[in-house]
């Protein structure tokens, strides 16, 4: 069960982490992301690195919500089911982040 909880902290981290950047706080991110994005593209750059990083910590949140239902009820389909969302949640976040920075950086590296 601890497990479960520590699992449901890193998203909800996440989803914190991804709140201020769609403020337009992108000090979280690495330096060569933020000296690369012009300074009127900081806000649209940060909101959709935002977007993806509470989609990837939701992702997280719902997968150990759903370990957690396995380990009350031994169901084993929920841990399929949230694999399967853990999975596209975390690919759909990060793709909307490596947009964001293609567009605004030119790459992500």
């Amino acid at each position: 069960m601890l497990s479960t909880i520590m699992t449901a902290l890193v998203g909800a981290l996440l989803c914190f982490l991804g709140y201020r950047n769609m403020k337009g706080d992108i000090s979280s991110l690495h330096s060569y992301h933020r000296s690369r994005v012009k300074e009127e593209d900081a806000v649209p750059f940060g909101r959709l690195v935002g977007i993806g990083t509470i989609t990837c910590g939701a992702a997280v949140i719902i997968f150990s919500a759903l370990m957690a239902i396995t380990l009350k009820t031994e169901i084993e389909l929920f841990t399929i089911i949230g694999t399967v969302l853990l999975i596209l949640g975390l690919a759909g976040g990060m793709g909307v982040a490596f947009y964001a920075m293609k567009k605004y950086n030119g790459g992500i590296f």
